[in-house]
Formats: structure tokens, C-alpha cells, sequence
């Protein structure tokens, strides 16, 4: 689909009544939806990545208290921390997007599917993880929400504000997002690393995957991740919308806003790949960007590790 025709759909459909219900019909009908499984596999692999930066920076999941900013449609990622032995995994989200039907058929794939990749990063037995699945599937067919389903593993709460919690001080191990901060405002994300900051225990980690690209290329093969940097500010905002805002920040601002905020980047992925440099020396990039370098404009993700100090 022409990425035009798609951002001028979910425009009008972020400002009709009744635009979400219409705009997650969409999604199913020829979406990210379309596809559940494989859209299901994509998010248990991020969560795999996220589980070996965790190892990584020597952060143990089982008996962890954690939070995640953005829950969306379903909750892949705090249901296999659960199921990976985290005590409490708060989500929040600005909306109520849960949607109970897809929670539902994420159980049953993750039974069916990836019972056995779940167990190995856990180090529990398979048969386990498979037990507790099974419980939490049947508690959901019977009309459970996913807090009653995980006997409050998994605390969903929405509408929530990741920047105000309400969540004790130094009281979290990990906070945590995947594909969520490239969605949120500048301004925003700064009081949310303020808060995280808060509610992290001395030595705690913010634990973020950020996918900093045009998401207009995923439905128009004919741009790629940098085309919105040709664009202004004041001519991006026409195509910027409730369903897909996207703040444009490159992968080195989200690292500056959580030194802002107090944390030491412990772990960065951000890679400037020759493919995308190449792609940018055919770009006019719009000069609202000359602050960066070539390298930076050309990182299209970053996944991250922040800190909190101990003292």
C-alpha cells in the first residue's frame, strides 16, 4: 500500500468515532494482524534478545519485579516473563488496546510453538511451562482477564501513564519496552526515564528495544527506513497520526535521554549498517537533522541496557 494512502487512512480513523474499532479491523483484515503467527514468532524472538541482554548485564529474571511501557493488542512479552519465573510484571498502556481474543490465541501459540525456547532461557522443564500455560488458557476461555488468568503475574493496567505510576520508589528490577519508544513524544520519554529512575531499585535496569525507522516502509516497498528524513517537522506532522506517530528521534537520543535521567548505558546495539549509509547518501535529508552525524541519521534500531546507579 502506498504509504501515503495508509498514513491519510489512519488519520481520518485516529479523528472518526469509532476509529480504533475500525483501525484493529483493519489490522486483522490485512495488517500486522493478518498473520498472527507470524507476527507472534517476530515478538517471542525480540523477547529472546531481550532475555540474552538481561544475561548479558547479569540481570536475573526469576523473582524479578518488573514494569512494561506499552502492552498493545497482546502481552508476549510480560506473559514469557511470567512464564520465565518473574514475580510481578506490571503493563501499562495509555489506551485499553487488549484485546482478549488475541491474548487468548497468543497462549495457544506459545503452547503449540515455543514451549521449548520459553524453558531453555528459563531453565525450567518444559512439561512446567507447558502446565502453566495450559491453566492460564483455560482461566482466559472462561472469561478471566489476564491478571486473574496469571493470578496477578501479569498486572495489566490501562488507561496507565508509564510516566506517572504510582508505583512505589526502588521498588522494580527492570523496566522495560519493545517497539514502543519510537511512538512516544520526546518530552514524554524524558518522564518516563524520570519515573524509571524512581520506581527502579538502586542497580535496577531500563531494558528498551527501539525500532528508530520510516514504519511506512513495512506497507510501501518502494521506501525504505529513512525516507522520513526528508521531510520537516512542520510536513511530517501531516502524515503522523494516533495509529502511527513517529517522533523520528535517531537511536543516539534515546541514549542521551537516559543519561539525562540518571542511568549508565551498560549494553548498545546501535550499528550504522553499510547498506543503510548507502541508502542515505541518496536521501536529501530535510536540515532539521544537521545536528546529527552520518553515522547517526543512518541507525535505524537500538536495543539498550540503562543502569541505575547504586549510590
Amino acid at each position: 500500500m502506498d504509504w501515503r494512502l495508509k498514513g491519510t487512512i489512519q488519520k481520518v480513523l485516529g479523528l472518526v468515532p469509532g476509529g480504533e474499532r475500525l483501525h484493529y479491523a483493519l489490522q486483522k483484515r490485512g495488517g500486522g494482524l493478518s498473520n498472527f503467527a507470524t507476527e507472534c514468532n517476530m515478538k517471542v524472538d525480540d523477547w529472546r534478545l531481550m532475555m540474552g541482554y538481561l544475561a548479558t548485564t547479569n540481570v536475573a529474571v526469576a523473582g524479578a519485579t518488573m514494569l512494561e511501557m506499552g502492552t498493545g493488542w497482546y502481552p508476549t512479552f510480560p506473559l514469557c516473563f511470567h512464564l520465565a519465573g518473574a514475580t510481578h510484571v506490571h503493563t501499562v498502556d495509555l489506551n485499553p488496546y487488549l484485546k482478549p481474543e488475541k491474548t487468548r490465541a497468543l497462549v495457544t501459540h506459545l503452547l503449540e510453538t515455543h514451549v521449548p525456547l520459553i524453558a531453555r532461557l528459563a531453565n525450567r522443564a518444559p512439561a512446567a511451562i507447558a502446565e502453566r500455560l495450559r491453566a492460564i488458557g483455560i482461566a482466559l476461555h472462561r472469561g478471566a482477564s489476564i491478571t486473574d488468568a496469571t493470578g496477578g503475574g501479569v498486572d495489566y493496567h490501562a488507561p496507565a501513564d508509564a510516566a506517572r505510576t504510582d508505583l512505589p520508589a526502588a521498588s522494580l528490577d527492570v523496566v522495560f519496552s519493545n517497539s514502543v519508544l519510537e511512538h512516544v513524544p520526546k518530552p514524554v520519554i524524558e518522564a518516563c526515564f524520570v519515573e524509571a529512575r524512581r520506581i527502579l531499585k538502586p542497580g535496577g535496569v531500563a531494558c528498551h528495544a527501539v525500532n528508530c525507522g520510516d514504519h511506512y516502509a513495512y506497507s510501501d516497498a518502494r521506501i525504505d527506513q529513512l525516507h522520513y528524513l526528508q521531510f520537516s517537522d512542520a510536513a511530517w506532522a501531516r502524515w503522523n497520526n494516533a495509529f502511527l506517530y513517529q517522533n523520528r528521534l535517531r537511536a543516539i537520543d534515546f541514549l542521551e535521554i537516559a543519561r539525562a535521567a540518571g542511568f549508565a548505558i551498560e549494553l548498545d546495539t546501535s550499528r550504522a549498517r553499510p547498506e543503510r549509509l548507502a541508502s542515505l547518501d541518496k536521501l536529501a535529508v530535510d536540515p532539521s537533522f544537521k545536528r546529527y552525524t552520518r553515522e547517526q541519521l543512518a541507525v535505524t534500531s537500538v536495543d539498550f541496557v540503562a543502569r541505575r546507579p547504586t549510590s
